[in-house]
């Protein structure tokens, strides 16, 4: 984790026990963020921008995968995973070509399972995101160091 910062999660799942048993497990350990559908899991993400998200695959309206691709649009660098108490292997299939799920997971889930997935996940995220600064930060010192180059060569 970053400093004293928590991990932000995102949990969208439309049976609310599953929702509220999500959240006494994990808030004392992560920033939860939880919604009970498609939409409303869009508005969460917008609005919060959470590192990890974790959805259910079968929800009326907007099924995990649907949604992951629909948040991917809006920012791509948060780790994905889809949970879902079906063995359906064309889900599976379709989370990792169009969902670009980090991992996949089966209900019931386990805590011991969950945080290990939310933390490599993270560690993947946070490896991510630093390889895009450290980019960033060479592109400008290769700027600056043309310009020198060039000043020295026009004078």
């Amino acid at each position: 984790m970053q400093g004293d910062e928590k991990i932000k999660v995102l949990f969208v799942d439309d049976e609310e026990h599953n929702l509220t048993s999500f959240k006494a497990t994990f808030r004392r350990d992560y920033n939860l963020f939880l919604a009970s559908d498609g939409p409303g899991g869009i508005e969460e993400f917008t609005k919060n921008q959470p590192d990890v998200v974790i959805t259910d695959q079968r929800m009326p309206g907007m099924t995990g995968i649907e949604f992951l691709e629909k948040i991917q649009e809006i920012n791509n660098a948060p780790m994905r995973m889809l949970l879902t108490g079906y063995s359906d292997i064309n889900a599976v299939i379709d989370a990792i070509n169009k969902g670009h799920v980090y991992r996949y997971m089966q209900k019931p889930w386990q805590r011991e399972e969950i945080i290990n997935a939310i933390e490599s996940a993270y560690e993947v995220f946070a490896l991510r995101k630093q390889n895009a600064q450290l980019l960033k930060d060479l592109d400008t010192a290769n700027k600056q160091l043309e310009f020198l180059l060039r000043q020295k060569l026009l004078s």
